[in-house]
């Protein structure tokens, strides 16, 4: 199945199959299918910053999307990015969300990254995120229980992370992305 950077054409698949996630699931927490025009910003933020938005696709369909973002806004942070996998009904335990993670494990160690973090909504031993993510060599790093309430019951935050270049073992590499990002603006 090929993986490949997401573009706007993919949008109304994207839309589509993160609306699905909104609607009936609980890994991420909104309440509310954001519309076309949302989806569109949120791509255009993350590909104009350079990060890694992928998309995999069989016979012209978009089966699943995943892309790295920043994991919160305080320049001290710039080296660890979040990841967000989501795959369509359809496609889900066909390895799609795997190859999805690991293109974008790939694509975020190339690009200078140090951590890569999952913040997994309802996040349970079962999960198949949590499955997913330690499948890939992610290490579970914390839990906040009881930290979305969504489809009448409470859900537990588990976070996951997996070290990239090194992790925290040597000095930031200046050629980085985050790091040429944080030097231009200064």
């Amino acid at each position: 199945m090929p993986i490949r950077p997401a573009r706007e054409a993919d949008l109304p698949a994207i839309a589509d199959i993160y609306a699905d996630a909104v609607v009936h699931g609980t890994a991420t927490y909104e309440l509310d299918p954001p519309d076309l025009a949302e989806m569109r910003r949120r791509l255009s933020v993350l590909t104009e910053g350079g990060f890694p938005y992928l998309v995999a696709e069989t016979n012209d369909a978009v089966l699943g999307y995943a892309y790295a973002g920043p994991f919160r806004p305080r320049p001290a942070y710039r080296f660890i990015v979040e990841d967000s996998v989501y795959v369509a009904p359809q496609a889900k335990g066909r390895g799609t969300g795997r190859l999805l993670l690991a293109g974008l494990i790939e694509a975020s160690t190339r690009l200078g990254f140090r951590q890569i973090v999952a913040v997994i909504g309802d996040g349970g031993p079962e999960s198949p995120s949590v499955r997913l993510h330690a499948g890939l060599g992610f290490a579970h790093s914390g839990t906040l229980r009881g930290s979305g309430f969504k489809h009448g019951r409470w859900l537990d935050t588990v976070f996951m992370q997996l070290a990239l270049n090194g992790g925290d073992t040597s000095p930031p590499d200046p050629a980085s992305l985050p790091e040429r990002r944080f030097r231009e603006s200064r």
